[in-house]
C-alpha cells in the first residue's frame, strides 16, 4: 500500500473519530409531546361540548361520532354495578326490607360471610338476625338505601361472598335512574344541554350493551366501566337531559351498539381496531375529525422534557441496555401509536401504543418522540506556538474565534432517517438564534463546525436539545 492510501485511509479515520464518536461531556434530552385524553374511540366529550357550543343538538353530535347510526329505544332493564369489591362488613341504612325482613329505614345494618359461603343479616348492634343463601337483597325505603362507605343509590342491594373473601356489594338499580348517576360525573353539569343529552344516550348505550360479566354484577362504578355516584352525582341539569332522552339509545342497522367516549380528541377519534379497546374494525367506530375540540386543557400537551434515565425508569424492563429513544413503526388514522420501538443500546423491543400510554403515564397514544444528544469535539492543533493573549491577560478575540473553529457540534437525533435536518441554534442573552443547520446520516448522526464561542443547541422536529457551551 502507498504512504498516499496510508495517509487518506489515517485522515478518514481522525475525521470519522471527530463526528461519529460521542463526546465524553455529550448531554441527551428526552422529549415527548402529544394530543388527547383518553382512548381516542367514538364520542369525544370536549367534541361533544364543542358541537353543542356551535348549535348541533345531540342527534346530530351522536351521528357524528358513531357513523352511520342511528336512535332507537332500549326496553326498561335492570343494571348492577359493583359498589364495594370486598369488605369484612358491610353496612347498611335507609332500608325497608333486608334479606325479606323488615327492618327500620333510621337504623344501620350489618351484613357478613358465613363459613359456608351463605350470607349473615346483623343487627345495629351486631346480633345475627337471619342467614340466607346469596344474595342477601335489601330494598330501599322511598326507592333508594345508603351503603356506608359509598354513599346513597336509587334500587336496592345486593351482598354475596367476594371471590377474595369478606362482603361484596352490588348497586341493582333501575337504567334511568343508573344514567342520572352517570351523566354529570361524566360531563360537567354546567356544559349546554345538547351535549349532556348527548351523554345519556351514549351512557344508556352503553350500559344495555356491555357487560364485565363480574360476580353478580355488569358494571363497575368507575373508568373500568363509566363513572357512576348514584344520588350525589344527580343534577338538576343532567336529570333534565336524561329525561329528554328516556329510553334512547344508539343503534346500527336497527340494534343497540356499543358507544365508547373519552375526554379528548385532540382533533380527531380513532379507528377501534387502532386501540387497546378492540382487534377487530366495526363501522360505527371509525375515526371522525373533531374541529371543535380545542376548548379542551388537554387538545395538546407537552413538551415533556426528561432524562434517558428518567425515561428507562418508567419503562423498566422493556429497555434492552441502556436506553435511546422511541421510534414509532405504525400510526393510526388520528395519528395515534399502534406500535412503536423502544430502542435500546442492546436491542429494540416492540410494544403497543397503550403500553407506552401506561409505562410513560400519558394523556392519549397520540404521542410524539424525540432524543437529542448534543456534544463537542475540538479538533487537535496544528502546529507548535502560544496562543496571543490581549494586554489583560486573556486569549484575544481572534484566538478564540480560531479556537471556536476548531470545534464541532456533534450527537445524534431519534428518530431520523438520512438527510433528516436538524437546526444549529446559538443563545443571545434570552433568547436563542439560528445559525445553521446540518444533517443526520441514517443512524441520525450529525455534525456542525462553530465559528463563534457560545453556547449552541440543536432543534430537531421542533424540540430543543440540550445546551452546550464552546468557549
Amino acid at each position: 500500500m502507498t504512504t498516499r492510501k496510508l495517509l487518506t485511509i489515517a485522515a478518514a479515520v481522525v475525521a470519522c473519530l471527530v463526528v461519529c464518536v460521542p463526546a465524553a461531556d455529550a448531554k441527551t434530552r428526552f422529549t415527548i409531546r402529544g394530543a388527547g385524553f383518553g382512548h381516542g374511540v367514538g364520542m369525544s366529550q370536549w367534541g361533544a361540548y364543542g358541537y353543542a357550543v356551535h348549535g348541533r343538538d345531540y342527534r346530530t353530535i351522536l351521528g357524528h361520532y358513531y357513523s352511520g347510526t342511528s336512535l332507537g329505544t332500549a326496553a326498561p332493564a335492570t343494571v348492577r354495578v359493583l359498589l364495594q369489591g370486598s369488605v369484612r362488613v358491610a353496612h347498611f341504612a335507609g332500608a325497608r326490607a333486608a334479606a325479606g325482613k323488615i327492618v327500620a329505614p333510621g337504623k344501620t345494618y350489618g351484613v357478613r360471610v358465613a363459613k359456608d359461603g351463605s350470607m349473615v343479616l346483623l343487627s345495629p348492634t351486631g346480633r345475627r338476625l337471619k342467614k340466607v343463601a346469596a344474595p342477601l337483597t335489601v330494598t330501599g325505603s322511598g326507592g333508594q338505601v345508603a351503603l356506608a362507605g359509598a354513599g346513597a343509590y336509587r334500587g336496592g342491594l345486593e351482598f354475596r361472598a367476594a371471590l377474595g373473601g369478606g362482603v361484596q356489594a352490588v348497586n341493582a338499580v333501575g337504567l334511568e335512574d343508573y344514567v342520572r348517576g352517570v351523566v354529570a360525573r361524566e360531563s360537567p353539569s354546567t356544559w349546554p344541554a345538547e351535549a349532556l343529552k348527548a351523554q345519556a344516550v351514549a351512557a344508556r348505550s352503553y350500559a344495555v350493551t356491555t357487560s364485565k360479566a363480574g360476580n353478580g354484577f355488569e358494571q363497575y362504578a368507575d373508568t373500568r366501566s363509566q363513572v357512576y355516584g348514584g344520588i350525589a352525582a344527580e343534577t338538576a341539569a343532567s336529570d333534565a337531559a336524561v329525561a329528554a332522552t328516556a329510553g334512547q339509545v344508539v343503534t346500527y342497522q336497527g340494534r343497540p351498539v356499543v358507544t365508547y367516549f373519552f375526554s379528548t380528541s385532540g382533533g380527531r377519534t380513532e379507528n377501534v381496531e387502532n386501540t387497546s379497546l378492540g382487534s377487530a374494525p366495526v363501522p360505527w367506530l371509525k375515526s371522525v375529525d373533531d374541529p371543535f375540540d380545542g376548548a379542551s386543557p388537554k387538545h395538546r400537551w407537552g413538551p415533556y422534557k426528561w432524562t434517558l434515565g428518567k425515561a428507562k425508569a418508567k419503562l423498566g424492563g422493556l429497555v434492552k441496555g441502556a436506553f435511546r429513544g422511541i421510534e414509532v413503526r405504525k400510526r393510526g388514522a388520528s395519528p395515534r401509536v399502534v406500535l412503536a420501538d423502544i430502542v435500546g443500546t442492546r436491542g429494540r423491543t416492540q410494544v403497543s401504543g397503550s403500553t407506552l400510554r401506561a409505562r410513560l403515564g400519558l394523556f392519549d397514544t397520540w404521542a410524539y418522540f424525540t432524543t437529542i444528544e448534543t456534544g463537542k469535539v475540538t479538533k487537535p492543533k496544528q502546529g507548535g506556538g502560544s496562543t496571543p493573549v490581549s494586554p489583560t491577560g486573556g486569549a484575544t478575540p481572534e484566538a478564540r474565534a480560531a479556537a471556536a473553529a476548531r470545534s464541532r457540534l456533534v450527537g445524534s437525533v431519534m428518530p431520523a432517517r438520512r438527510g433528516s435536518g436538524v437546526q444549529i441554534e446559538r443563545r443571545a442573552g434570552r433568547h436563542w438564534i439560528a445559525v445553521g443547520n446540518a444533517d443526520a446520516d441514517r443512524r441520525g448522526r450529525y455534525a456542525y463546525t462553530v465559528d463563534v464561542p457560545g453556547v449552541y443547541r440543536v432543534r430537531f422536529r421542533g424540540d430543543p436539545g440540550p445546551a452546550v457551551s464552546i468557549r
